[in-house]
C-alpha cells in the first residue's frame, strides 16, 4: 500500500513500515520505496567508505609531504580512521573488494583536505593515489608513525 506519508511524514512512514514487516503483513508494504530506501543504505555505507578513505588519505598526504608539522592530531585521525574503516569493513565484509575502487575515488577528497588545510597545491602530488589498500590500513604505514 503506497503510501502518502513517505512524501509527508518519513519517519512515521518508516515506523509504519517496520511494524507491518514484523507482524508480517507484506501486502500493505509499500514495496517500491522500500526498495528504494534499502537500496539506499548500501549506497550510504560505499559512501561512508570513500568518505573515511578520503580523510584518511588526506592526513597520510600532509604526513608524508609536511613532515615537519606532523602532529598527534593528524596521528589520532589517521588512526582513528583506519580503525572506523576496519569496523566498517568488518561489518559490511561485502565492501572488500570495492575498497580499491574506493580509495582511488576517495584520492580526489584527499587532496581537496591538503590543499584546503595546508599551503600545498594539488600539482605538488601524484595524479593518482600511490597508496595501496594495504598500505592505507596498515596501522605501522608509513614507516614510524606509531612512534611520534
Amino acid at each position: 500500500m503506497p503510501s502518502n506519508l513517505y512524501e509527508t511524514d518519513f519517519y512515521a512512514w518508516t515506523l509504519e513500515q517496520s511494524k507491518l514487516l514484523k507482524v508480517g503483513n507484506f501486502k500493505d508494504l509499500d514495496v517500491v520505496n522500500l526498495a528504494e530506501e534499502i537500496e539506499s543504505l548500501g549506497k550510504q555505507q560505499r559512501q561512508e567508505l570513500r568518505n573515511r578513505l578520503g580523510i584518511l588519505i588526506g592526513h597520510l598526504l600532509k604526513w608524508d609531504y609536511q613532515s615537519e608539522k606532523r602532529s598527534k592530531s593528524w596521528q589520532a585521525t589517521i588512526r582513528e580512521q583506519r580503525r572506523e574503516i576496519l569496523r566498517l569493513l568488518q561489518e559490511n565484509p561485502s565492501l572488500q573488494p570495492y575498497s580499491a575502487e574506493a580509495a582511488a575515488d576517495a584520492y580526489e577528497s584527499g587532496l581537496d583536505l591538503v590543499v584546503r588545510e595546508t599551503p600545498l597545491d594539488y600539482k605538488n602530488f601524484p595524479e593518482d593515489c600511490d597508496y595501496t589498500v594495504e598500505q592505507l590500513l596498515d596501522p605501522d604505514f608509513p614507516s614510524g608513525i606509531r612512534q611520534n
